[in-house]
């Protein structure tokens, strides 16, 4: 009885593996099982994030020298830099916050006003004579920042004087911008071309003066909204928020071309302020009054100056802009 039982298992096993194949095998009578599907990674599986790379270690700086206009120089964001005088330089402007986290100190020659003329000549103002901002460059200099050209020709300065009093004479229209193009051309767009030629010469001469250094220039943040307006912040004309952010884009190219020029690295400060404008629930610039403890009109605030610091680090960390193609 014992020896039946066992003979029974072992037929109904036999049976059952020979019933396991597919229908389709079973139809196509050729005998043989299917590739089987492979096994799928689940959406965890694949989905799930690796861990954090690493913060790129900052390169060690001795002596970090920024150049610059008041856009580096910060007026009236807390607090006042008291031996600057007429610059009006902010303790935390974008070089003392980036010399703080190189753990480093800045020699911070920047000032409001200077144009590319004041890097090699230096200027006289009522507080005395200020002297070629290049003066502070020397063999031992191993990081310059220059963020410089707005003041050239007055490009700044007419944009945010002078273009508002055309507004009334045609507030819907771009009574500024034509009034630049008087004559033929563009008086504004024309004055650029001279800077980039300007910003060029002075790398040049940076590069001969600190022969260690990198350089990097460091560009502009956007003024103006691409869509509406806000005339009690920036007083233009409808149509001409257009035209300055034209002049503004054509400002940072004038930098961004000059350091392509000189194969150096650039900072885009415009790309990344964008949402930031005059307009904006969160501006990076001033409008049109001074705020005596914050910033100077038309002039960054301190959470623009901190977001320029942190652009300026980010691209320390990467590699050196070697790989950047220097145009004869």
């Amino acid at each position: 009885m014992k020896r039946a039982v066992a003979a029974l298992v072992v037929l109904l096993v036999m049976a059952t593996g020979c019933m396991s194949d597919s229908p389709a095998q079973q139809a196509s009578g050729d005998g043989q099982k299917p590739t089987p599907t492979p096994t799928l990674p689940t959406a965890e599986a694949t989905e799930a994030p690796g861990p954090p790379e690493p913060e790129r270690p900052l390169p060690r700086i001795d002596r970090y020298v920024a150049l610059g206009d008041s856009f580096t120089a910060a007026p009236f964001v807390p607090e006042y830099e008291q031996r600057s005088g007429s610059c009006i330089r902010s303790t935390t402007n974008y070089p003392k916050l980036v010399a703080r986290k190189l753990k480093t100190r800045a020699v911070d020659r920047s000032c409001s006003g200077a144009d590319t003329r004041d890097l090699t000549v230096g200027s006289a103002t009522r507080h005395g004579r200020v002297p070629p901002q290049f003066a502070a460059l020397d063999r031992r200099t191993d990081l310059v920042t220059l963020s410089m050209g707005g003041n050239d020709a007055q490009v700044f300065g007419t944009l945010v004087t002078e273009c508002p009093t055309y507004r009334d004479s045609d507030p819907t229209g771009s009574p500024c911008r034509a009034e630049m193009r008087r004559g033929g051309g563009d008086r504004l767009l024309t004055a650029l071309r001279e800077t980039r030629r300007s910003l060029v010469d002075a790398i040049k001469r940076i590069r001969q003066l600190a022969p260690r250094a990198r350089v990097l220039v460091v560009g502009y943040p956007k003024l103006a909204p691409d869509d509406g307006s806000c005339p009690d912040l920036l007083p233009l004309a409808d149509g001409d928020y257009a035209y300055a952010d034209e002049l503004n884009r054509a400002l940072n190219e004038a930098l961004r071309g000059a350091a392509r020029t000189a194969g150096i690295e650039f900072v885009d400060v415009y790309a990344a302020s964008v949402g930031h404008d005059v307009c904006s629930d969160e501006p990076w610039v001033n409008g049109a009054v001074t705020i005596t403890d914050q910033a100077l009109q038309y002039h960054p605030f301190a959470r623009e100056q901190r977001a320029v610091a942190e652009l300026v680090l980010d691209t320390l960390r990467a590699p050196p802009g070697a790989a950047i193609p220097s145009t004869p």
